[in-house]
């Protein structure tokens, strides 16, 4: 399979612990939602559906963490995920965590990699 990268934003967009970014991502020839948040350093990309049932997550557009800024959060039924693995740490997600979206960062700007 090939794969190409493709322009989601710019990276100081992604504040450590701050907004994520939403975009879409071609997923066997489906578009699907997915987001990239900034945690440890380190960007972190993942489907934006939760492990329960697939709502997506955010609360308010971009916003995946809870009050204490230590977990992504499903606004629907309250699941938590660690932001650096998408594990389900708590809640609804019956151990089921996020699907992870490679992404990487160069030059200043974020690129998801998808694959043909």
């Amino acid at each position: 399979m090939a794969e190409r990268e493709r322009l989601i934003c710019a990276a100081s967009e992604l504040v450590e612990l701050g907004r994520g970014v939403r975009f879409e991502l071609e997923r066997s020839g489906q578009s699907q939602p997915a987001f990239v948040v900034r945690f440890d350093g380190q960007l972190r990309a993942f489907l934006n559906q939760c492990g329960h049932i697939p709502v997506e997550l955010d609360w308010q557009e971009g916003e995946f963490f809870d009050y204490t800024r230590l977990y992504l959060i499903c606004s629907t039924h309250g699941a938590l995920y660690h932001p650096a693995s998408g594990h389900c740490v708590g809640g609804r997600c019956a151990g089921r965590g996020l699907i992870p979206v490679p992404v990487v960062e160069r030059d200043g700007q974020v690129y998801v990699i998808e694959t043909a």
